[in-house]
């Protein structure tokens, strides 16, 4: 980060007291240059469940990864770093919110496959977006993310949306 910003690595830690501190800056800009807010805002205003699940699925495939390699070195810094760690939290705070909230409309319109709760259906759509599947998809299996948005549709309507209610 010094290099590229062609400062001394003592500057860089005039700055900032730690790596995760540095990490979790990086990330909090880069969630305001790719607006996370307007990635979100059609999950947070979704018509329905649904609708709800798509958005969520387009998230995955549009935004998560414009952000991935940053959020990886937050997490691989987590495990030692307790600024890194906290930022972790709060970020997986947000994407779980959510994955609750799509998982809560299914619920509250009484779509919701029957056998989830809302808590065990909310983890289970955080890990179906979780960051390792993502890159597999997009970097490993070269999907486009069009095709992954489509697919991770069908799959969350498939899995959390009572099957007579599958459109």
């Amino acid at each position: 980060v010094a290099e590229r910003a062609g400062v001394s690595r003592r500057a860089v830690y005039l700055h900032f007291a730690s790596r995760g501190e540095l990490l979790a800056a990086l990330f909090d800009y880069l969630n305001e240059v790719e607006d996370r807010d307007t990635a979100f805002r059609p999950l947070w205003e979704a018509a329905d469940g649904i609708a709800a699940l798509d958005a969520r699925a387009r998230v995955a495939a549009d935004f998560l990864p414009r952000i991935m390699p940053t959020a990886r070195a937050i997490q691989q810094a987590a495990h030692h770093d307790p600024d890194a760690t906290r930022h972790w939290e709060l970020a997986t705070a947000f994407r779980y919110e959510g994955c609750r909230r799509a998982i809560e409309r299914l619920a509250d319109e009484g779509r919701l496959a029957p056998q989830w709760t809302v808590r065990t259906g909310a983890d289970m759509l955080l890990a179906l977006s979780s960051f390792d599947v993502i890159d597999l998809l997009l970097n490993e299996r070269e999907w486009t993310p069009e095709e992954l948005a489509d697919h991770l549709s069908a799959l969350y309507r498939r899995v959390f949306v009572a099957q007579e209610m599958v459109g």
